[in-house]
């Protein structure tokens, strides 16, 4: 069944594709938005850890679900192994309206002027595909701006001493600080370094209509029980639908993207919600399904213009996989440090993201969300701790508010061998192949995360831990929630999959909006970095003359 044609259709709700969905609409296109999750309420989840997206122990509260999506994972042993959506080898995004910004800790960071010139920072080191982004941090800075008033971000202009030139200060006030906060920032500077509070996603007053955050400690892992946390199921999407320009589908599974004799787009093939296989037919096609799903769809679509899958004639698609090497410390403290105070992730510092001796780049450090009793039961302790009985109890007890967590998500330098392909034999419930994942961390990244991890327990002691325990990165494929690189930025074709403006080579109407086509990840949560992306390759679709441009 074919639908009448549209001006653009957006594969993936989330984070980039809610964006791309408000600025088409906005400017007159008739958009359709396709979702493969469902619109979720506050009230299907509450503020159960166990239905929380950082707690799977009960299945992903976010989807997707483990009935009918799997992936194929190459374990230590080289065989490929079958893994469901709530096992953490699965790298899972978040399946619903808003994707993973609906459960995300929505912390909002600029990259660094750097973190895109990496290879001219630090050369490319050997076994590794590190490259500079083909564009600057000063040609994305105005979209950093525009992404922080549209979405809605708070914090402090100038605070960050390494941060790039601003143009705007923020819409809102950073939150204010919380007991942990108050005893690591004084530590900081006795250390000689700069911390200042974080830029959340999170209002700290009433903005754009929605209510100041309420401080509540469900935040990373839930959906906001007042909105106050700037997801784009509450901020572009609605404001999107209500264009009367953008049809937001859900439970719509997207099997290819539909190509004609020259190798452009004509829409896509999606099974709806009665899993009927219905074409809806565009004149723009915008891929932003996340890192790991959108090169799947480009290597499930071919004909004779892109036999090895649409925007593959130099193999790059689904190539560098990257996420962040994790790396922090956990202290134990004589005081109770805990206030209960959400999101409790309010200081970092950035004096670690370049310039450590040895090492390739870096990352942010930050005090962690608030850990909530099972989790905190399941993270690190120190050598000897009780896991188990009445000793694990006592332990939890007097150790629960008497800790602290600080950790950053180190910069990973990319492979050509971390990478996202179609499996020959595995299929998903509505028979579309289904994705394997194979590589592993660069030597480079477990240097650099130790590197980390030491500073940040050097952090805790100064700030009064009397016991330190460093957390560092396995060697393992990165993704989750951080996945990017596997359709990379370039100048031209045969370095990558995209070009500047997030449209695929050999294309003239497909484009990008998700972390897929980061060159490198920066050593920040890379959510705003998309988002800004996004405002620009929407502005770049408008401006490219195509036959459904209104007006």
């Amino acid at each position: 069944m074919a639908l009448d044609p549209v001006d653009a259709v957006i594969v993936g709700a989330g984070g980039g594709g809610g964006v791309v969905a408000y600025e088409l609409a906005k400017a007159g296109w008739n958009v359709v938005l396709l979702e493969r999750g469902r619109a979720q309420t506050f009230a299907e989840t509450g503020h159960s850890e166990l239905h929380s997206q950082r707690t799977t122990v009960l299945g992903n509260a976010f989807g997707p679900d483990d009935t009918r999506h799997l992936r194929i994972r190459e374990a230590e042993n080289g065989r490929w192994v079958k893994v469901l959506p709530s096992d953490g080898a699965y790298n899972n995004v978040a399946a619903c309206v808003g994707g993973g910004t609906l459960s995300y800790g929505a912390m909002a960071w600029r990259f660094l002027p750097k973190d895109f010139q990496m290879r001219s920072t630090y050369g490319a080191p050997a076994g590794s595909t590190l490259e500079d982004w083909p564009l600057r941090y000063e040609e994305l800075e105005p979209y950093y701006a525009k992404a922080e008033w549209e979405i809605g971000v708070s914090g402090k202009a100038g605070a960050n001493h390494f941060e790039g030139k601003r143009s705007k200060d923020y819409p809102m006030p950073p939150l204010p600080f919380n007991r942990e906060a108050s005893l690591l920032a004084p530590a900081a500077r006795k250390l000689g370094w700069h911390p200042f509070p974080i830029p959340m996603a999170i209002n700290s007053i009433p903005y754009q209509g929605r209510p100041a955050c309420v401080q509540c400690p469900h935040c990373v892992g839930f959906r906001c029980e007042v909105d106050a946390k700037s997801s784009t199921a509450v901020t572009v999407i609605p404001r999107a639908i209500a264009t009367g320009h953008c049809k937001l589908r859900t439970e719509c599974v997207v099997k290819e993207v539909l190509l004609d004799k020259k190798g452009d787009a004509r829409g896509v093939a999606y099974f709806n919600a009665d899993g009927e296989l219905v074409e809806q037919l565009a004149r723009v096609v915008v891929v932003a399904a996340s890192a790991t799903e959108t090169p799947r769809l480009l290597l499930n679509s071919k004909n004779a213009m892109h036999p090895n899958g649409l925007g593959n004639r130099y193999d790059w698609v689904g190539r560098n996989l990257q996420g962040h090497a994790y790396s922090g410390a956990f202290g134990l403290f004589e005081q109770e440090t805990w206030d209960g105070v959400g999101p409790a992730a309010r200081v970092a510092l950035c004096d670690h993201n370049h310039g450590n001796e040895g090492c390739v780049g870096g990352g942010m450090l930050a005090n962690e969300f608030i850990r909530l009793p099972y989790l905190f039961a399941r993270s690190v302790r120190p050598p000897g701790a009780p896991r188990w009985g009445q000793a694990h109890k006592d332990w939890q007890r007097r150790w629960y508010k008497r800790s602290m967590g600080v950790k950053g998500p180190v910069q990973e330098v990319p492979r050509w061998e971390n990478r996202v392909e179609i499996d020959p034999v595995a299929k998903d419930a509505w028979g579309i192949p289904t994705l394997r994942l194979s590589g592993r961390k660069h030597p480079s990244d477990l240097k650099t995360g130790k590197y980390v991890a030491a500073r940040a327990a050097e952090w805790l002691r100064a700030a009064g831990a009397i016991e330190v325990v460093e957390t560092l990165p396995g060697m393992g494929l990165s993704g989750g929630q951080h996945q990017a690189g596997t359709a990379r930025m370039a100048s031209e074709a045969k370095l990558g999959v995209v070009d500047r403006d997030c449209r695929v080579f050999g294309t003239s109407n497909v484009y990008i909006a998700d972390g897929s086509v980061h060159v490198t990840n920066g050593g920040f949560n890379p959510s705003l970095t998309i988002q800004a992306l996004a405002f620009r390759t929407s502005e770049r679709i408008l401006a490219a003359g195509h036959p459904g441009k209104r007006g």
